[in-house]
């Protein structure tokens, strides 16, 4: 894709917007699994924008310069567009959290009216491989799903196993290592 920032701009960018050293490590580990997982899917087939799955990965967590809570994807998607990023990027940091947010769920949070599930292969690599990294360490599906249940509705756990069941279909037999 044309106009994306490279990795060395993207990590910039997190800097200049204040994210801190434990967050652009986050979004480091994220982007190593993700382009882990694009690059499976590729082998399996699967029509994949790498470029477009790191630097996103990348830049999933850039709202958290600004608020740790479920609105980093909303304040992380002003940064980007205040930032000029190209629309594929920016769709990356609006729907990356959860399994994805509903239009009800996102009205009852005071979101603007949008779709914030995953739609595109690229959005949906970054979700899942963000789900299944804490911190900077990667974690199971199982461990994902057991943290999650604490603080989300079983309709948002269940949109998490559904994405986890197409990435798995997607790597085919090509699975990264988690």
């Amino acid at each position: 894709m044309k106009n994306l920032p490279s990795r060395e701009q993207a990590l910039q960018f997190l800097y200049q917007s204040g994210c801190l050293r434990n967050v652009v490590r986050h979004c480091e580990a994220v982007s190593e699994f993700a382009v882990e997982i694009a690059k499976a899917c590729k082998n399996n087939g699967v029509q994949v924008d790498l470029e477009l799955v790191e630097i996103g990965a990348l830049l999933h967590d850039i709202g958290r310069a600004k608020t740790h809570s479920v609105h980093h994807a909303i304040v992380g998607t002003e940064i980007a567009e205040s930032l000029g990023l190209p629309q594929p990027l920016i769709s990356i940091i609006k729907r990356h959290v959860g399994g994805g947010i509903t239009t009800k769920e996102a009205k009852k949070l005071g979101w603007p009216t949008d779709n914030y599930i995953p739609q595109t292969i690229e959005e949906k690599i970054v979700s899942y491989a963000d789900k299944l990294i804490e911190g900077s360490k990667r974690v199971s599906i199982e461990k994902t799903v057991e943290n999650f249940s604490k603080k989300l509705p079983p309709s948002a756990i269940a949109r998490i196993r559904r994405l986890h069941k197409e990435m798995l279909a997607l790597m085919g037999d090509c699975r990264c290592p988690q």
